[in-house]
């Protein structure tokens, strides 16, 4: 985000929800689960601190809700989503 004059979030919290609004994956630093399958992937985050959830959804509903894992915690976020086969 700092390359495009934004102060990111230094320390996101990424919550997947399923439309009745029940909690499927939460993650903090990506690092800290499921390392070995997000990097297979290619698309692993550079920093540690950033947060990721490697899913196998059904078709419907979801909400993502990134957040700063700090109270006072302020920043621009960009959440990306992709399809895997």
């Amino acid at each position: 985000m700092n390359n495009f004059g934004l102060s990111g979030l230094s320390d996101p919290r990424l919550d997947l929800y399923d439309a009745e609004g029940n909690i499927l994956a939460s993650n903090n630093n990506w690092q800290d689960s499921q390392a070995t399958e997000i990097a297979a992937t290619g698309l692993a985050p550079t920093d540690p601190l950033e947060a990721a959830i490697l899913v196998n959804l059904p078709r419907g509903s979801y909400t993502a809700v990134l957040s700063p894992v700090e109270v006072q915690g302020h920043g621009s976020a960009l959440v990306e989503l992709y399809k895997l086969e």
